[in-house]
């Protein structure tokens, strides 16, 4: 239990020990250790991500199943429950082909750069104390702005597999995330004028005695909205209308490429849960007046798979809404709320 509490000590041990090994080498420390730090926190991300997208769609699966009354995967394991290995072995076996029309280059590229971003934004996130790979003090900023890159890739995918049905989604989701992400951006703003700071780390530690959900309970509407149509989600599932589009902006992809649009919408809705439960959820922090101790750790875990589940829910609940009534929605009502959050919360912070 103490070792969960005792991270940044563990970290430090195993900087020493590189630098001494670098000394009796004669190698540079400082680069060797940034390198090794690099590799493992990547190799973390990446195992990580893996396996969570894994966990997270079979409880999708089963989720899923309960709603419409049905059981989900039952056959591959007890209960089900090797289904999704047997999906990623297979996407993993599968040929890789490329239409013959298709930008080779582009078309390569799109699920890296789709992909890349995903990972880049696990680098800030504050696990617990101490286990943070950078806190950076623009933390906040730096998620936001690695969670819009996403959409070159797949504004790339479409428009690269020479298909017109791909094109179509890579247009739509480029229209939906650059108006959603003004939603999500102005959804925050409240929470920063409250906490005072960009970090991550400060925004948990100002919410020691009360959630920001109860303070700011419109941004946090705004902010669950705007996710998940920033993640590509039912009902703002429009980018991949398989009953318009056939499969939308990755129709032409398969196997492994396919494997990797598919890991970075799990990866980013994530993301996502894991920025709402620390702007909004108090992070690694528990429940304010209630003595339950748990470690950081497993707080912060509980209170994303629980806003996770509330993805998942949202998906199997609401069918999907029209493009019109998307943009719509985007620009008329999530806007126009968000500006109406900034300055209630500026007039409350003047009054009190």
């Amino acid at each position: 239990m103490q070792f969960l509490y005792d991270t940044q000590q563990l970290v430090d041990t195993i900087q020493h020990l590189l630098v001494s090994m670098c000394e009796a080498y004669h190698l540079p420390p400082v680069f060797v250790v940034s390198v090794v730090a690099m590799v493992v926190a990547l190799s973390v991300i990446g195992g990580f991500i893996s396996v969570n997208a894994m966990m997270v769609v079979l409880a999708e699966r089963k989720i899923a199943g309960y709603i419409q009354d049905r059981l989900g995967p039952m056959r591959v394991g007890p209960f089900g429950i090797l289904q999704t290995a047997a999906d990623a072995v297979k996407l993993l076996l599968k040929e890789n082909i490329m239409p013959a029309v298709a930008d080779k280059w582009t078309f390569f590229l799109a699920p890296v750069v789709v992909m890349a971003p995903a990972a880049m934004a696990y680098v800030v996130l504050p696990w617990s104390p101490g286990l943070i790979v950078s806190d950076l003090n623009i933390g906040l900023l730096y998620v936001m702005a690695v969670g819009s890159i996403g959409v070159i890739g797949i504004i790339m995918a479409g428009w690269s597999s020479g298909n017109k049905y791909s094109l179509l989604g890579g247009i739509r989701s480029s229209a939906q995330i650059v108006s959603y992400e003004l939603a999500m951006s102005l959804s925050v703003i409240g929470i920063v004028m409250l906490a005072g700071s960009l970090k991550l780390s400060d925004i948990i530690v100002s919410q020691q005695d009360c959630w920001y959900i109860i303070k700011q309970p419109l941004a946090f509407i705004l902010f669950i909205i705007a996710a998940v149509a920033e993640c590509n989600r039912a009902p703002f599932d429009l980018p991949e209308a398989e009953s318009e589009l056939i499969s939308g902006f990755h129709t032409e992809y398969g196997g492994i490429k396919f494997a990797m649009f598919f890991l970075a919408e799990y990866a980013n809705m994530f993301v996502a849960s894991a920025v709402c439960a620390t702007l909004f959820l108090g992070g690694w922090n528990g429940i304010p007046g209630i003595p339950l101790s748990l470690p950081p750790i497993v707080w912060f875990l509980a209170k994303t798979y629980a806003i996770m589940f509330l993805f998942i829910w949202f998906r199997w609940t609401y069918p999907r809404i029209r493009v019109d009534q998307l943009m719509g929605f985007g620009w008329k009502v999530l806007l126009p709320l968000g500006f109406l959050n900034i300055g209630l919360t500026g007039l409350v912070m003047v009054l009190i």
